[in-house]
């Protein structure tokens, strides 16, 4: 076999001018080099274009292979997930339905309410009782007993516990002045009688009770030691009052009784 024949199976490599300037000049028998061939050059578009064609379909069939393996994946696990596990928004979504509907009173479910209690330690301490009046003391019990000094600038009101002057003078019961002796004069109403009695026995609530209606009066009357009073003060009470002393003139005049005040 010649050498200079291409071997089989081969292409023949291109013929390509000579490098340097043509001979003569470069005119082509006149110094130039316009009669000069231009060199062939082969592209392979083709063979380029289909391998870029092939790898381009091997990546969208790669992309799609994970795309669907992960959403198989996503529907077994949302099929496998329980039921109840829908439950906590479910329960979130009352409140926000209450509140999107303008505040109604809407009823509250279990989690707000026990929510909303207080515990032992948040309670609000127990409101303080006011304390309540004491009940009143059956009609006749007494109220007050003891000495009571009434004099003739210190007028007493034996509705009050102890006796004593008010400085509301229609509240007043008794006064003491000196009209050629020693005068009590009941006021505001009061109504006073001398107990008379031949056993000498004091007069109890009852006796007091039945008589000062009918047989008080309002006018003053004159004071002597051992002188038993009923009355009944402008409170709507009893009372009995027995002279133990007398002393004293004129602004000085003074009276000691023992006095028992029942309540009404």
């Amino acid at each position: 076999m010649n050498s200079e024949e291409p071997r089989q199976g081969r292409p023949a490599p291109p013929v390509h001018p000579p490098a340097g300037p043509p001979p003569n000049g470069g005119h082509d028998g006149y110094g130039g080099g316009y009669g000069t061939q231009a060199p062939i050059v082969v592209t392979r578009t083709s063979s380029h274009r289909g391998a870029w064609i092939g790898a381009g379909a091997t990546l969208v069939a790669a992309v799609i292979g994970v795309v669907g393996t992960y959403l198989v994946s996503s529907n077994k696990n949302e099929n496998s997930a329980p039921p109840t596990a829908q439950a906590p928004a479910t329960a979130s979504a009352t409140p926000s339905g209450a509140e999107t509907r303008g505040g109604d009173d809407a009823p509250a479910d279990a989690s707000q309410s026990q929510e909303s209690t207080p515990g032992p330690e948040t309670s609000a301490p127990p409101a303080t009782e006011a304390p309540s009046t004491p009940p009143a003391k059956p009609a006749g019990t007494e109220e007050w007993k003891g000495a009571l000094v009434i004099t003739y600038t210190d007028d007493k009101d034996l509705d009050s516990v102890p006796p004593a002057e008010s400085e509301i003078g229609e509240e007043n019961d008794f006064s003491v002045y000196p009209f050629g002796g020693h005068m009590l004069r009941p006021e505001s109403g009061v109504k006073a009688l001398v107990w008379k009695d031949t056993t000498n026995r004091a007069p109890s609530y009852a006796d007091c009770a039945r008589d000062i209606d009918t047989l008080g009066t309002e006018s003053e009357m004159e004071l002597k030691t051992g002188l038993v009073l009923c009355a009944s003060t402008n409170d709507g009470r009893l009372a009995r009052l027995t002279v133990k002393e007398l002393a004293g003139l004129a602004s000085d005049t003074r009276a000691v009784f023992d006095v028992v005040v029942w309540s009404r």
